[in-house]
């Protein structure tokens, strides 16, 4: 499937024609060249515009050609940023590569055409700045710097898939950049909140820095090493993000897209992103994640497990040691009522919960962490345990209560599933 590049035939578009004919050469695919005409143009020049923009086209194949690309080419007309779209789409194409938007572009270019493409393609864009850094890499020169932006999102898995895959191309360099709000990590993981906005507990950041490299483990499976700046930030992610990426000295940022509209791009970590950096930028949307048999299978390598000291809460601890695979480790979690109590009364439950670890488990190197925490959201301190852990899957009983007796007694186990974005596994008793 082929390679897309726009060109305007400026000087910026010709340096991304040649970011673009490298990518091509490397994956072993087509490049497609194209030039959108504005239909009003059209209308008021006629057919020599047509006849001087197609030989600028061939003149711009020609010269990449020479570098040994496989070129094609087209003229199209219309909106530069549908018609691109559609075009992309039409040709299955893998990814689209352009030029920079120019910074004079009103109120940063929130109508501009690279603003629009990037927030409506389906597949990775490539907005080129620094070719030379990309033209080293290419010739095996160096590594190629890369940082990832890091979050706890399908658009990021997306990017993370695409720094993967790009990976296979030549050596790469990455950097996982986790750029974070205290207060607001602090509640999602059950920590202390921090005094003032620019204050990190050891604790938060420890969690963060745990949860961060956990996401970007599966680029580390090749073997080549993945390094994290987990860093806190006051206003735009975009603009620490993109701070963290020069103070690395990175030759390309990649970050995941939501397609936010209207108002929502205010916020958009990669609207912003792709304007205020200075080196070349990656917008990969949750449509290029992987599907289907494509799809990489998740690894399960720790498991929470909660029980109230029931029948059922037991069997629960028995499938969570099963999920878990050998060297990896289950969390055993028992939520209390919110009282005083003595070290020594929270040491009894602790040895409770260790008497309910089957052996088996040690025998399978399943390591086993018990915890006691006090709450009366009880399910909103599962959750907390689920994210300050970072664990792969949430292992509960459940009585399986239906109609009005969960209605009126409630359901933990649902109200986890609910505000948890993690697997759940439910543990129903045997029918009698």
């Amino acid at each position: 499937m082929p390679i897309v590049c726009a060109t305007n035939f400026s000087e910026a578009a010709q340096a991304a024609c040649d970011a673009a004919a490298l990518l091509a050469r490397k994956e072993g695919q087509p490049l497609w060249l194209v030039h959108v005409l504005l239909p009003d143009s059209v209308r008021a020049f006629g057919k020599p515009l047509l006849e001087a923009a197609e030989a600028a086209l061939g003149d711009e194949a020609k010269r990449l050609q020479k570098q040994g690309t496989q070129v094609q080419r087209t003229l199209l007309t219309g909106e530069p940023a549908s018609a691109l779209q559609d075009f992309a789409m039409k040709q299955r194409a893998t990814l689209v590569v352009t030029a920079a938007p120019s910074h004079e572009t009103p109120f940063l270019g929130l109508g501009g055409t690279v603003d629009r493409l990037a927030q409506s393609l389906e597949v990775p864009m490539l907005i080129v700045r620094e070719v030379p850094a990309l033209e080293a890499w290419g010739r095996g020169e160096r590594p190629l710097r890369v940082m990832l932006g890091v979050d706890r999102s399908l658009p990021f898995e997306a990017a993370r898939d695409w720094v993967k895959a790009l990976r296979k191309l030549g050596p790469v360099e990455v950097i996982g950049g986790r750029v974070f709000w205290a207060q607001e990590e602090a509640v999602r993981l059950g920590l202390e909140n921090p005094l003032g906005f620019g204050d990190v507990t050891p604790e938060l950041r420890d969690a963060l820095e745990r949860e961060a490299a956990a996401l970007v483990e599966p680029l580390a499976e090749s073997g080549q090493p993945v390094r994290v700046r987990v860093e806190i930030g006051m206003g735009r992610i975009a603009d620490h993000l993109v701070a963290l990426a020069a103070e690395e000295k990175v030759d390309l940022l990649v970050v995941g897209t939501h397609h936010r509209r209207a108002l929502g791009r205010l916020w958009s970590v990669s609207h912003h992103a792709l304007r205020l950096a200075r080196m070349s930028v990656a917008c990969v949307p949750t449509q290029a994640a992987s599907h289907g048999v494509d799809v990489e299978l998740p690894q399960v390598r720790t498991v929470l497990v909660t029980t109230d000291f029931s029948e059922l809460g037991d069997r629960a601890i028995a499938y969570a040691c099963a999920l878990a695979p050998p060297g990896g480790t289950v969390h055993l979690l028992n939520v209390t009522p919110p009282q005083q109590m003595t070290e020594e009364q929270l040491s009894a439950l602790r040895r409770q919960l260790e008497e309910r670890v089957p052996r088996a488990a040690a025998q399978r190197g399943c390591k086993v962490e018990v915890e006691v925490v006090a709450g009366h959201d009880v399910a909103g301190v599962i959750t907390q345990a689920a994210e300050r852990h970072c664990v792969d899957i949430i292992c509960m009983g459940t009585h399986g209560r239906t109609g009005l007796v969960r209605a009126v007694m409630g359901s933990v186990a649902q109200a986890v599933m609910a505000r948890s974005d993690r697997p759940v596994v439910m543990v129903r008793a045997p029918t009698p």
